[in-house]
């Protein structure tokens, strides 16, 4: 039986409509590393944290379709931080962590494979034109400290997405995210300066990165998965 593999996130991986484009997620591009061999269900969903995807009934509508074999994506941070939103932000050292936990043992219990990706990073250079190590603040430590705790495969697309900003630099890195000048897309007449959400161009290369660390782990739960890859683009610098 096909797997299928879910994504729990937010609208850094989320699927967006046309009256967002060319606002895209990164999970909108995976299926083609995959073919038929793996079925994608992204279900990340726009402004979501670990905490609100649960209290919404997101991870519950998951479960109810997830299945023995299948895998379940976890990349959360974003909105996590948001301490004026109460409904959303929660503390990386405690309910953060708690609610990792608790993706994670769901997906064990009904016999699947949990992976952990740290939050893609925000493209946050100083003033030195460095990237800001804390560009997700305590988030994507947390999340290594849980996978560590309970042996889960973890992929660091945080660590990997500033590597690739850093390689782009300060000017080239903005063509990865919504950085539109006024009148040069109609849904949005008056430009937009973003720094986390991804243009299409950048969403196919978080893809690609989240590609190449399933390629590259070394955890035994992701062996069959690397198996399954098709079309393997390793070089994003393209």
């Amino acid at each position: 039986m096909t797997p299928t593999l879910f994504i729990a996130g937010d609208s850094t991986a989320a699927i967006k409509g046309a009256g967002e484009k060319p606002m895209t997620g990164w999970g909108e591009y995976l299926q083609g590393y995959f073919g038929i061999s793996v079925r994608i269900e992204n279900r990340a969903i726009n402004g979501r944290s670990t905490k609100s995807f649960i209290t919404d009934g997101r991870l519950e509508d998951i479960l109810k379709d997830f299945k023995a074999g299948d895998y379940l994506f976890i990349q959360f941070g974003h909105n996590d931080e948001k301490k004026e939103d109460p409904l959303r932000y929660t503390d990386p050292d405690t309910e953060y962590r708690r609610n990792l936990i608790q993706y994670i043992e769901a997906a064990r219990q009904l016999g699947g494979t949990p992976v952990l990706l740290t939050s893609v990073s925000r493209r946050r250079f100083n003033s030195d034109g460095e990237l800001d190590p804390l560009a997700v603040g305590a988030y994507p430590e947390a999340m290594k400290q849980v996978a560590e705790e309970t042996h889960t495969p973890m992929l660091d697309i945080f660590a990997a997405s500033q590597v690739l900003y850093r390689s782009l630099g300060v000017e080239e890195s903005k063509e990865l995210f919504m950085h539109l000048r006024e009148k040069t897309h109609p849904n949005y007449p008056n430009g937009v300066m973003d720094d986390t959400h991804f243009s299409d161009q950048g969403a196919q290369h978080i893809a690609r990165l989240v590609v190449q660390a399933i390629e590259q782990s070394t955890a035994l739960p992701l062996t069959d998965l690397q198996q399954l890859l098709q079309g393997v683009i390793t070089d994003v610098s393209n």
